[in-house]
């Protein structure tokens, strides 16, 4: 089975949010993996779910909480 790819602009209309906000998560090491292939940037779909996934939360606090509780300050 083949792996399917995002590109930058594929996945900011997934998210509806900026291409640009994509280039600055990896600039600044946020958001999903992604792969570079010579000057192209793709994104694997499965690491696209899998930080989908991780971003689920059940309140506004959960983030702080999970942060606390690792010990990350």
């Amino acid at each position: 089975m083949a792996t399917k790819h995002l590109n930058q602009i594929d996945l900011a209309a997934r998210w509806n949010i900026s291409h640009r906000t994509l280039e600055r998560w990896r600039w600044t090491g946020e958001g999903p993996r992604f792969v570079k292939l010579g000057g192209r940037v793709v994104y694997r779909l499965e690491d696209v779910e899998d930080y989908e996934r991780e971003q689920i939360r059940a309140s506004t606090t959960d983030n702080a909480e999970r942060t606390a509780a690792s010990g990350a300050r």
